[in-house]
């Protein structure tokens, strides 16, 4: 996890999402009532430099900011397919409509454009007999559980290290027998 000024983040040149004013004002919004709530997503590419994935809007509203950005160890390839699944994989959750109406009463905002966020879930979710909306729309086994995922199995040693020159050192030696390595600092 790094501190970063918004406006040394490079945007990813295939982000695919687009935000439109609703959108921007309501990030506006929630940045003014409440500040970063979440880290931006990004890797470090061969110049040092950081490439987003996640977090294009909040690093273009707010470009004088030092934002929280969560640095990946990713190639292009993996941070290829994080961009595109990111979002997608979040709008596969389900409301729990009951649980959500109980939440949304507890909420109050002075902005508009939040407000108008939450009056648009309200609609969507609020009522008995309102339908679903979001992606998810899969044929569920009939017992009612859901889907199996296969996840591949996969083992992992994680060291600790007792600073940043220790853990490169660390990294340039199991990569260089071969191993396949990642970078992680928290």
């Amino acid at each position: 996890m790094r501190r970063v000024k918004a406006a040394e983040l490079r945007p990813h040149p295939k982000n695919w999402r687009t935000h439109p004013p609703a959108q921007e004002d309501a990030m506006r919004g929630i940045l003014a009532e409440i500040g970063y709530a979440d880290a931006l997503v990004a890797r470090e590419l061969p110049d040092g430099s950081l490439e987003l994935i996640d977090g294009h809007l909040r690093a273009e509203i707010t470009p004088d900011a030092e934002v929280p950005v969560l640095v990946l160890d990713l190639d292009e390839q993996e941070a290829a397919k994080l961009l595109a699944l990111h979002d997608p994989l979040a709008g596969l959750a389900e409301a729990d409509e009951q649980a959500l109406a109980g939440l949304l009463a507890d909420v109050e905002t002075d902005s508009e454009a939040l407000q108008a966020v939450l009056d648009q879930m309200s609609a969507e979710y609020g009522g008995p007999g309102t339908e679903k909306g979001g992606v998810g729309t899969e044929e569920e086994p009939p017992d009612g559980s859901p889907p199996e995922v296969p996840i591949p199995e996969a083992f992992q040693v994680v060291v600790e290290c007792r600073d940043e020159a220790q853990q490169r050192s660390l990294f340039e030696r199991l990569t260089a027998e071969g191993l396949k390595c990642r970078l992680l600092t928290l």
